[in-house]
């Protein structure tokens, strides 16, 4: 294994990675949150099978006036610029006003809008980009293309460069595309430019599965894969139409425009477009009315929870002739089946509230608005007054929050920003209810001798299990690891944690291995590398026929000779693990050639695998097991 390809990111890992574990404890409440490390999780970007990648709608597109910096305003308003036609950053400039042209006699399409470009040369656009070089009187078609437009999109804008009448750049509801030679070859301008119009999160990373998300404008969600570099994919899939689907279904009964709804068992939950909520335990056979009509906004969004469907939350939008002084109804809570709802709405801004998500157990809610996101600790056992709201956008994008998620199991927080697309960072009610977690992947793992564990919103100071330390590998504000002793026994893991202000018990189950590799805590990219090279496996770098790949897992158990905790494993010679390894690619056994403690790192083990002479190309499913408990599957790309 080449140490040096690996170091940073384990670096990283060591302070970072974290992985959902099946028990809480709860730590004393702190008086402020700490500074959430907001992570952006892939790009703007969407792959719509163009010449280049794509991304949302742009309204305006204009130069500055030595033509030295272009500019974009995106569907939502926002505006940014670039000097290098390379990277956007966020602009403070005004969009112009549309410069003024006369109608022409003979335009090249119907309600074709015309730009000059001085000398005799004009520009216009409608369905196509066209080209005049003698004042209109014919015109060259500069986007056509087998019936249809390059883009595949209507133009909505076009600017002409002040400093060069053959570089013309054109806004559509795809993006940004620019050419420098009079519009014969276009290029797109979109891997950087934050235009993502996102509406609402399908799925988040578990497993195999990456993000997939609902985006204005198209048919099916956008998928942020595990492993991808470049783009959002299309799937063929769509949460927006399921939900279509399913509110239309539920307006039958109802004979009111529902908003939002969501199913729990038997209780099914609606809300309507002037403010009111419906709810039925028995399936829609009788339903009951909450609320009167517009004293909320249109109800966009319902959690209920799975295991005790009479808890109930939903969010409102902006409401429609608001009298003056009277504050909508934002956050709503049941207890009770919906026979009556508590307001929550407390401090939150007077904002439309678009998504909500929350962690039952700690009964932390989460909500995304135009005003951004917030957080606040609810009651949900019992009727109690409404808390107030913490705000948690300080060190995102200034942006609308679209939508916010959770992981499934509380650990990792997601928020679908307007134009910036999605980002990610510890749920911050983790820093009042620390979990102990398996350092690996974001799902539940027991305890295994020399696994490594974090302990998720806690800075850890020492660690017992029983009379035995337990080695501290790292600690920080947010979380801390530590490292299970290679001679632990027993079913159970009995922890003794101390923080800086007190100590606190903690177990879980304890298994002779527990196997888990190790991903990337945001979008799932699991930690596959090239044995050759020692480069990181990827959807642009992917496995190849006959090709060595290391797989770096914890979890994995003894090792022979026997190994300290706390200890970096030798460069050579490593202690081979003693469970008997297996490797499977989409579900077909593969050779594992060696596991082992990972040379340079503590807790990390390292399965050397060989990929089959012949394969299909694309992702894949890989997971190992140890003694023949299964570890979780990741996706690896492979390429024949």
């Amino acid at each position: 294994m080449c140490r040096s390809a690996t170091v940073g990111w384990w670096v990283a890992a060591a302070t970072v990675l974290a992985a959902a574990g099946s028990v809480s404890a709860q730590t004393r409440p702190e008086a402020g949150l700490p500074t959430l490390d907001w992570r952006h999780v892939g790009n703007a970007a969407i792959d719509l099978g163009l010449p280049a990648v794509a991304t949302g709608p742009i309204a305006r597109v204009w130069y500055s006036a030595d033509g030295a910096q272009l500019f974009a305003a995106t569907g939502s308003g926002r505006v940014f610029g670039t000097a290098d036609l390379e990277r956007w950053s966020a602009s403070a400039e005004q969009t112009p006003a549309a410069p003024r042209m006369a109608a022409l006699r003979r335009p090249p399409e119907p309600g074709a809008v015309v730009r000059d470009g001085q000398a005799g040369r004009l520009y216009a656009f409608g369905q196509n980009a066209w080209r005049s070089d003698d004042d209109g009187l014919t015109w060259n078609n500069l986007t056509a293309w087998k019936g249809e437009s390059i883009v595949r999109s209507p133009i909505t804008d076009l600017a002409v460069s002040p400093a060069d009448s053959d570089e013309v750049t054109m806004a559509t509801t795809t993006g940004i595309w620019r050419s420098v030679d009079g519009g014969l070859s276009w290029s797109g301008m979109n891997e950087s430019l934050p235009a993502m119009a996102g509406e609402r999160f399908g799925s988040v990373p578990s497993g195999v599965r990456g993000f997939t998300v609902a985006v204005d404008g198209q048919a099916s969600d956008v998928e942020w894969m595990p492993g991808e570099k470049v783009a959002w994919r299309v799937t063929s899939s769509s949460v927006l139409a399921r939900q279509a689907q399913r509110n239309q279904s539920i307006a039958a009964m109802l004979h009111v425009k529902v908003t939002a709804s969501v199913e729990a068992g038997d209780f099914f939950y609606a809300g309507s477009a002037d403010g009111r909520m419906f709810a039925s335990s028995d399936r829609g056979q009788t339903w009951r009315q909450f609320g009167n009509a517009d004293e909320s906004g249109p109800v966009e969004a319902i959690y209920a929870d799975a295991k005790e469907p009479q808890i109930a939350l939903a969010v409102s939008g902006e409401r429609a002739n608001a009298p003056a002084g009277l504050k909508a109804v934002h956050a709503r809570r049941t207890l009770n089946g919906g026979a009556f709802w508590d307001d929550l709405t407390a401090n939150l801004p007077d904002a439309p509230v678009h998504g909500i998500a929350v962690d039952r157990p700690s009964g932390a809610v989460y909500v995304a608005s135009d005003a951004g996101l917030f957080f606040a600790t609810e009651d949900l056992n019992a009727a109690g007054p409404a808390t107030p709201w913490t705000a948690l956008s300080q060190r995102l994008p200034a942006a609308h929050v679209r939508d916010v998620r959770l992981d499934a199991n509380g650990n990792q927080l997601y928020a679908l920003l307007e134009d910036y697309g999605v980002y990610a960072t510890i749920a911050p009610h983790r820093f009042r209810f620390a979990r102990v977690v398996s350092a690996a992947d974001y799902d539940g793992h027991p305890a295994a001798p020399g696994a490594v564990l974090t302990v998720l919103g806690a800075r850890i100071a020492a660690a017992r299990a029983g009379e035995v330390p337990i080695p501290v590998l790292a600690a920080n504000g947010a979380e801390s690891q530590i490292q299970v002793p290679f001679d632990a026994k027993g079913s159970v893991l009995a922890l003794s944690l101390d923080t800086p202000d007190r100590r606190f018990a903690h177990n879980m189950p304890m298994q002779p291995v527990a196997p888990a590799i190790f991903t990337d805590r945001d979008d799932g990219t699991p930690i596959l590398i090239d044995a050759e090279s020692g480069l990181l496996l990827d959807a642009s770098r992917p496995a190849r026929p006959n090709m060595r790949v290391q797989i770096l897992a914890t979890g994995l158990g003894r090792v022979t000779p026997d190994w300290p905790a706390g200890v970096a494993a030798p460069l050579t010679d490593a202690p081979k693990v003693n469970a008997t390894v297996h490797a499977w690619l989409d579900r077909e056994p593969v050779t594992v050639s060696g596991a082992a403690l990972a040379g340079g790192y503590i807790g990390m083990y390292v399965v050397e695998i060989r990929i089959p002479a012949i394969l299909n190309a694309g992702p894949a499913e890989l997971y190992i097991d140890a003694d023949g408990r299964e570890s979780n599957p990741v996706r690896i790309w492979v390429e024949p």
